[in-house]
């Protein structure tokens, strides 16, 4: 598939591109990040594969650095058409630069061709700050994630 072009102005990287990517490209780096500091290592999530989900990457000098996944799901809180965010990863070393604001800005433009009017994540307390960074809005009260262990919140954007 071909990349997107969503390139951060402020990252002068021309070698930064956003692009689609299989479910099971999404492991190694979902692995490495996401499960780090977890008491599971399962990285295959059981949406990965619903009509309608995608998964976006992007590659520097061809290497995947960084993975999400977007799923048409309806918010928490009903609204809808909506799209779930998922598997939100960027490699450690290159956290804050830039990368994981692509995923975003691509996944968002994705969700508005779907036609829905909000994305929406269980974000890691620990990642909050990048959420509200890129104009996600905290709700309600956080709750520890089954899975990881770790406190979440849900984290919303209109778009």
């Amino acid at each position: 598939m071909s990349p997107m072009n969503h390139m951060n102005p402020t990252t002068p990287q021309a070698d930064r591109e956003v692009v689609r990517i299989t479910a099971e490209e999404t492991h190694p780096v979902r692995l490495a990040v996401l499960r780090a500091d977890t008491p599971t290592k399962e990285v295959a999530f059981p949406e990965d594969h619903a009509p309608g989900a995608v998964h976006l990457g992007v590659r520097i000098d061809g290497a995947l650095v960084a993975t999400s996944t977007w799923i048409p799901r309806d918010a928490p809180d009903g609204t809808s058409p909506a799209v779930q965010l998922r598997g939100m990863a960027t490699a450690a070393s290159l956290q804050g630069t830039g990368i994981g604001a692509l995923l975003i800005a691509a996944g968002r433009d994705h969700a508005r061709s779907l036609g829905a009017v909000v994305v929406w994540a269980n974000a890691r307390d620990r990642a909050l700050a990048f959420y509200e960074r890129e104009g996600f809005v905290i709700v309600g009260d956080g709750f520890v994630d089954a899975t990881t262990q770790l406190p979440h919140h849900v984290v919303v954007s209109r778009l």
